[in-house]
């Protein structure tokens, strides 16, 4: 999770001294979360936009994205396609599409620590929709909800999707990243050269900030007391996100669940991982990829990295405290 140190602290790790170009800061509300976007003019110009009328359509499109992805939403094509027969092709937005083909691609090189399909498992363990009871299930439930679940049982074909079971689909993991994909897209289309976009945690930066330099983003000190920074690094041109295990769980006869299951072995994650961040080209290679890093845990999920040459950085628990992990790829960024 990145903190609201992100939205408004960056302009103050930024050097001194220097005049502040024209900015915009706006935030709102979408996929259950909440966003923040600013934008910076080019060097000696105003930005020649309307704010109001920037955040409607900014909303607009959020608004497109979530009838296209959300498992809230009955008619979305997401929730369309999973109620569509096993066996049924089905044509897809080209925004599904990009989303599940991207999905694929990261649970086959992950080896299956990133899946779509998981829903069932969440669901069972009662990190799902809805109001759940706090508790263990059993060996035999947790089979019965594997045996639902599959990226494999998913097969894309020119612009078409098919189930080869009765499988359901969220994108609970990676829609937020495309979300932002989709507006910092949009906000280029505008003709502007400068901006952050954040959903939920996860960010797009392009150009530099009001000072003229990269982007400032805090990463969060992983604490279930308090928000505070752990690090802050400089970005410019790319995507981030953060997965974390630190908040959403419960306990149960002294022992602690995490909300982030492993599809492989039906069980939450038990290692030493408290936190990973991504930096990609795209917030949602990002996203997907800090979920699959984080189910892999340090040592499988470094290896990983650097097998794929992904920019990952660790906060790991130790007996006191916490430590830091780089992969190769993170090097400029430290």
């Amino acid at each position: 999770m990145l903190t609201s140190f992100l939205f408004f602290g960056v302009v103050l790790l930024s050097g001194c001294g220097q005049a502040e170009r024209d900015t915009l800061r706006f935030a709102g509300e979408t996929m259950g979360t909440t966003y923040h976007i600013t934008l910076v003019a080019d060097e000696d110009e105003s930005l020649k936009v309307d704010a109001t009328t920037l955040q409607k359509a900014v909303d607009v499109e959020l608004q497109k994205i979530n009838q296209h992805m959300s498992t809230y939403i009955p008619v979305s094509e997401l929730m369309l396609f999973n109620s569509a027969s096993a066996g049924e092709l089905y044509t897809l937005s080209k925004p599904l599409e990009e989303v599940l083909r991207l999905s694929q691609q990261i649970s086959e090189r992950s080896g299956g620590a990133f899946d779509i399909t998981v829903g069932p498992l969440v669901n069972l363990w009662g990190f799902g929709p809805g109001k759940h009871e706090d508790d263990v299930p059993d060996a035999e439930a947790i089979a019965d909800a594997k045996a639902m679940m599959g990226y494999h049982k998913l097969e894309l074909v020119d612009g078409q999707a098919r189930k080869l079971a009765d499988i359901k689909l969220d994108l609970s993991a990676i829609a937020k990243g495309y979300g932002v994909d989709w507006i910092a897209d949009y906000l280029a289309q505008q003709g502007i050269n400068h901006y952050m976009v954040e959903i939920g945690g996860e960010i797009r930066v392009k150009g530099t900030n009001g000072k003229g330099q990269p982007w400032r983003i805090a990463i969060e000190q992983p604490s279930m007391v308090q928000q505070s920074v752990h690090k802050a690094i400089s970005l410019t041109d790319v995507g981030m996100a953060t997965s974390g295990d630190y908040r959403n769980y419960f306990e149960q006869d002294g022992k602690r669940y995490s909300h982030t299951i492993d599809p492989q072995t039906g069980y939450p994650i038990t290692h030493r991982l408290a936190s990973v961040t991504v930096i990609a080209r795209t917030s949602a290679e990002a996203d997907g990829w800090a979920t699959a890093i984080n189910v892999l845990g340090p040592e499988r999920g470094m290896e990983v990295a650097n097998r794929e040459k992904l920019a990952v950085y660790m906060i790991v628990k130790e007996d006191e405290g916490f430590s830091d992990r780089y992969s190769t790829a993170f090097e400029p960024y430290r």
